[in-house]
């Protein structure tokens, strides 16, 4: 009965958090959302739960997005949710609630269902619905923990002196995007590229681990020691203005975008710029 109570318990403080973590990583989507769109101090909205699995997300103001760019910033934040990997994304008109664009991704990419990437949606009042695959542990919960484990803790007890019980197989990992999106510039960290509408610019190593750094915390002031240390030193070579040059190549590089560039921090180090 102990064992009954803790499991019960347990589990459902486990998923309380996962709950609430799901929150904050939709309400990171919608502050992304505006960040791309150019909006840098409107509000995002309290994220509504709908359902079980559905959540809606809203803004304080109109907004522009880019299909494409949305798509990769929702697979980037949400393969952070341990809870489900399946998810179906409608952007809903504020004022008839019509959809005016929407995606499903899967766990097995190939089953992801993405259209009318590329073509920018103009600037109006959005909604955002996320509707995530249920998961078994959700259903019939009650019942299940107040039989099943009493059941399984009966079983344990007698089964104790077994080690067999113990060797389960381990849960994969969810791999980790390697694709951010930087306004509307892409950067694929993995082939080392920056990807803009049709255009493709190649980057070297050293240029991609200093972009990595930045893309990982954008508008935010990265120390020039961080940079130092886990670009050069941490390999045993320590650097001069290596790294000046590289940031200065790679602010070349993003000029294809005005809108985003590495600024300088004085006394401090840098920060990777964002407006739109």
């Amino acid at each position: 009965m102990i064992f009954t109570i803790f499991a019960a318990f347990n589990t459902d403080s486990r998923e309380d958090f996962d709950v609430a973590k799901r929150e904050v990583l939709l309400r990171r989507v919608g502050h992304e959302m505006l960040l791309q769109s150019g909006d840098r101090t409107s509000r995002v909205l309290p994220v509504k739960k709908i359902s079980d699995n559905e959540y809606q997300i809203s803004f304080e103001n109109e907004l522009t997005f880019q299909p494409d760019s949305l798509v990769n910033l929702t697979k980037r934040l949400l393969a952070k949710d341990q809870m489900s990997s399946d998810y179906i994304v409608n952007v809903l008109n504020c004022k008839n609630s019509s959809v005016a664009y929407g995606y499903s991704v899967s766990k097995n990419q190939k089953d992801d269902i993405v259209s009318c990437v590329g073509r920018k949606q103009p600037k109006a009042c959005y909604m955002i619905n996320v509707k995530f695959k249920p998961t078994a542990i959700n259903t019939t919960k009650g019942a299940f923990l107040v039989g099943g484990f009493s059941f399984l803790a009966f079983i344990g007890l007698v089964l104790f002196k077994s080690k067999s019980l113990k060797s389960r197989k381990a849960v994969p990992e969810i791999q980790q995007n390697d694709l951010f999106t930087l306004g509307s510039i892409v950067f694929d960290s993995k082939n080392r590229k920056l990807i803009i509408d049709d255009k493709t610019i190649d980057l070297t190593a050293t240029e991609s681990r200093v972009l990595l750094i930045f893309a990982s915390s954008p508008n935010e002031i990265i120390e020039r020691s961080r940079l130092q240390k886990e670009i050069w030193e941490d390999d045993g070579v320590i650097v001069g203005r290596s790294l000046d040059m590289f940031i200065s190549k790679l602010r070349k590089k993003l000029e294809i975008n005005p809108h985003i560039k590495i600024v300088v921090i004085r006394g401090k180090g840098y920060r990777l710029e964002i407006n739109s």
